[in-house]
């Protein structure tokens, strides 16, 4: 381990900071970039400071606390909004749409067509081939109520 012995302790700790920095790339969402930041921040302070090692390791420990608790409450005051919070969720893009009935919804569950797709559907009984809205999901199921209900007419909109 003598090569050890050759570095400088501000080299090590910018290298950490940049490997760090690159694994957050590699794994996102791991907040690996507030250890980073925290030992970048070491490695300048140990280049300007010439600091001994224990100094070293204690600045990092607290700045990476700094980092970290300082970031988790800036996001959570101002957390990043989404260009589209349903994008992951098809079911909830269906909410206020009519689909048709295929399979009688009777006990509570049944089958309904939207497009060229057939979901589970739950809700009151409805026959075959009626027109029902979409008004939520449960999971992979849709939860729906008769048209009818809704103060529509009876006739059936075109087809979805």
């Amino acid at each position: 381990m003598d090569w050890l012995n050759g570095l400088e302790a501000h080299w090590v700790w910018l290298s950490l900071g940049l490997v760090l920095a690159a694994l957050e790339m590699l794994a996102p969402g791991v907040y690996l970039i507030w250890l980073a930041v925290a030992a970048l921040a070491t490695g300048l302070l140990t280049a300007v400071f010439d600091i001994s090692v224990p100094l070293q390791v204690v600045d990092f420990v607290f700045l990476a606390l700094i980092a970290a608790f300082s970031a988790r409450r800036f996001l959570r005051d101002k957390p990043i909004e989404s260009s589209d919070p349903l994008m992951n969720r098809r079911g909830a893009r269906l909410v206020g749409e009519t689909a048709l009935v295929v399979t009688a919804i009777e006990h509570g569950s049944g089958r309904v067509r939207i497009g060229d797709s057939e979901w589970i559907a739950r809700g009151v009984d409805v026959s075959a081939g009626e027109r029902v809205r979409i008004t939520g999901t449960d999971g992979a199921s849709l939860l729906v109520e008769p048209v009818a209900l809704l103060g529509e007419s009876s006739a059936p909109p075109a087809e979805a």
